[in-house]
């Protein structure tokens, strides 16, 4: 059976759905940051989206769309951190009840949050439980509807919804890095660059210890992993979806890699010159950028910046790791 895969006419639906719910968030700019590439770099700073991440505009896109009976019985969704919140603030906003599955070691921010929204939150080990399971018996049980993190074409539709904002505010880029864990926002951003800048280079940036997007696009098919250790805890993702890997191979052109040490590099950047908190996942794109080896003097560069929720004693341990003032 051939995958329905989404298009940029929903990224409009979704776009529609989301004013006036979702910020549209800034394209920030640092002279620093144009002066050691040698280029034009353009942040969307969705570290300063609600909930923190760009997390919102997919769940509230698909969320937006449930039926009164759907609505009733609530939904469901399984998440490292920053999708559970964007599942529970949706799901206060829109009146219906929500249980999210998370893992053991998810940052404390993320799940206070979650629970502060309004979520019930039940916990699981993510080295030997399977996550996607535990939700879908969960949903059964009480007759909710699972929406996943990234494999589902409303979230995959309204996280394309940033690039949209940021290439409608900088006209066409040369070059655009987005981070990539499960897929979602890198194929919603394909969807979007595609239809708004079709010469646009489009790179997917993920951890270097967890590169199953980069093995997947050289097999041709989707690989697994074991789950990987890194500090970018929202893309510990052990497999691409199948709907969001169909749109990254037709639609991107490469997916590169940064290390932890590059994510630290780009978090102090960030706090330093452009007196920005961001987590360590929302650094890939930049670290990417940066080390990947991608050519980009005199080019105009989008750097979709995913997401800000990090807590400040671990972001202290990592910008400062041996403590000194």
């Amino acid at each position: 059976m051939s995958l329905i895969l989404p298009s940029y006419v929903d990224v409009l639906g979704a776009a529609a759905r989301l004013q006036g719910h979702a910020h549209m968030t800034p394209v920030l700019r640092s002279r620093s940051a144009d002066e050691a590439f040698g280029a034009q770099l353009f942040f969307k700073c969705e570290n300063l989206q609600r909930i923190g991440a760009f997390k919102f505009r997919g769940a509230f896109n698909a969320l937006s769309r449930f039926d009164a009976a759907q609505r009733r019985a609530g939904v469901a969704a399984f998440s490292s951190g920053n999708h559970a919140q964007a599942i529970a603030l949706a799901a206060r906003l829109l009146g219906m009840p929500a249980a999210i599955v998370m893992p053991h070691d998810a940052p404390p921010l993320k799940v206070a949050a979650t629970r502060g929204y309004g979520a019930e939150v039940i916990v699981y080990d993510r080295f030997r439980e399977d996550r996607e399971a535990i939700a879908r018996e969960l949903a059964q049980q009480r007759g909710m509807t699972l929406i996943p993190p990234f494999d589902h074409p409303d979230v995959i539709a309204g996280q394309g919804t940033a690039v949209k904002e940021l290439l409608e505010e900088t006209g066409p880029l040369d070059t655009l890095f987005v981070p990539l864990g499960g897929g979602g926002l890198l194929s919603g951003s394909a969807l979007a660059a595609r239809a708004l800048a079709p010469n646009c280079k489009l790179y997917g940036v993920e951890p270097e210890a967890g590169n199953d997007g980069q093995q997947s696009m050289a097999a041709g098919k989707r690989v697994r992993i074991e789950t990987p250790q890194t500090i970018a805890d929202g893309a510990q993702t052990t497999q691409l979806g199948e709907i969001t890997f169909e749109i990254i191979r037709r639609d991107v052109d490469a997916i590169v890699t940064a290390s932890d040490a590059q994510l630290v590099e780009a978090m102090r950047f960030y706090a330093e010159r452009m007196k920005l908190l961001v987590e360590p996942t929302g650094c890939l794109s930049l670290a990417g950028a940066r080390h990947a080896g991608v050519e980009l003097r005199g080019q105009r560069v989008g750097i979709v910046v995913s997401g800000g929720n990090v807590d400040l004693a671990r972001f202290a341990e990592l910008v400062n790791p041996r403590g000194s003032s």
